[in-house]
């Protein structure tokens, strides 16, 4: 029997990949992305990270290649991670002129100058013999305002160095204002701060800890200073206090389990979101795709279009250089 009215026939716009292409609501594309890399010292040839496989501790060398492919390629944006050759109790590689993240800095900012964009997380756990973000009292606990010291120290021989974007990560009580006041001082007015303002404690961080050869001291965590993941209403508070002290851009770590809070936080703010497709949310999908379990193409575009139509507006992610690639052999969904 005929209807008496017209039916709503969504499926009529899904027929072809040309009708899904135009009428889809997201578009994700190569300059939305940045590429987390990572250097390290006192090594001659770079180096495989095998709990994330594709990626590599580069040489300062090599670092530049790949850069400058990433570059060609249309990538807009790279965000690096040092791994000195020595730690101490206050990851004084952090802000050493002649630490191994400034003199790539200063290498790559000489060859690529303002062709794309330098970021530098801003932390000191990779530089640290204890693994903490920060600076440590006689009890063995991260003592925020020292390790806002150090921080400011790192943000302005990071800039100094030639950094467009300083990333602070520990999630230090007013990190952002030390920050900014520091850089001013310095002369680095113009030096933009990128705030992990949600980051939580979560479990999906061990292949990064890897890549920068990372252990937390005995019996230690970060549930301290990291946000803890069953709570969403928190982040808003993070995210209210870094642009109050000066944050430029905002983000949320991880991405995926945090979805809800991405999406909160774009409704909220006027400036643009990040979020970090972390570590383990790429080496699960590595792991899944080796055994047969999954499409890795398909489900790689499905997390990254998912992470920028909850609100993210730039997506840190170790997947950049294949979705360049791809992007560029025109390869559709």
């Amino acid at each position: 029997m005929a209807a008496n009215f017209p039916i709503a026939r969504p499926r009529r716009l899904r027929r072809t990949a040309a009708l899904r292409e135009l009428v889809a609501e997201t578009q994700l594309a190569v300059t939305d992305l940045v590429a987390p890399l990572f250097v390290r010292e006192g090594i001659e040839a770079p180096q495989p990270i095998v709990s994330l496989p594709g990626v590599m501790q580069h040489t300062v060398v090599s670092l530049q290649a790949e850069v400058r492919e990433l570059a060609d390629l249309g990538v807009r944006a790279v965000i690096l991670f040092g791994v000195p050759a020595t730690k101490d109790a206050v990851g004084s590689g952090a802000f050493d002129p002649q630490g191994i993240v400034q003199v790539a800095l200063r290498t790559l900012r000489a060859e690529l100058g303002d062709r794309i964009v330098l970021m530098a997380d801003l932390c000191v756990d990779e530089y640290t013999d204890h693994g903490h973000c920060g600076v440590l009292d006689a009890d063995g606990n991260v003592d925020n305002d020292l390790t806002l010291d150090i921080y400011a120290k790192a943000a302005v021989a990071q800039a100094d160095a030639g950094a467009h974007v300083v990333a602070p990560s520990g999630m230090m009580d007013g990190q952002v204002g030390a920050i900014r006041t520091a850089l001013d001082r310095a002369g680095h007015t113009e030096v933009s701060i990128l705030a992990y303002s949600a980051k939580y404690a979560s479990g999906l961080y061990g292949p990064f800890r890897d890549a920068v050869d990372v252990q937390i001291a005995a019996g230690g965590d970060r549930k301290g200073y990291q946000q803890d993941w069953r709570n969403a209403r928190e982040a808003l508070t993070e995210v209210d206090a870094d642009i109050a002290q000066g944050a430029d851009m905002v983000m949320v770590k991880p991405a995926l389990p945090y979805l809800d809070v991405i999406a909160a936080v774009r409704q909220r703010v006027d400036i643009p979101v990040a979020a970090y497709h972390v570590s383990g949310e790429y080496a699960m999908i590595k792991a899944a795709a080796a055994n047969g379990w999954i499409d890795h193409d398909v489900v790689a575009l499905e997390q990254l279009t998912a992470i920028k139509r909850a609100g993210a507006d730039v997506i840190l992610t170790y997947f950049t250089r294949w979705f360049a690639e791809r992007a560029a052999t025109r390869v559709q969904p």
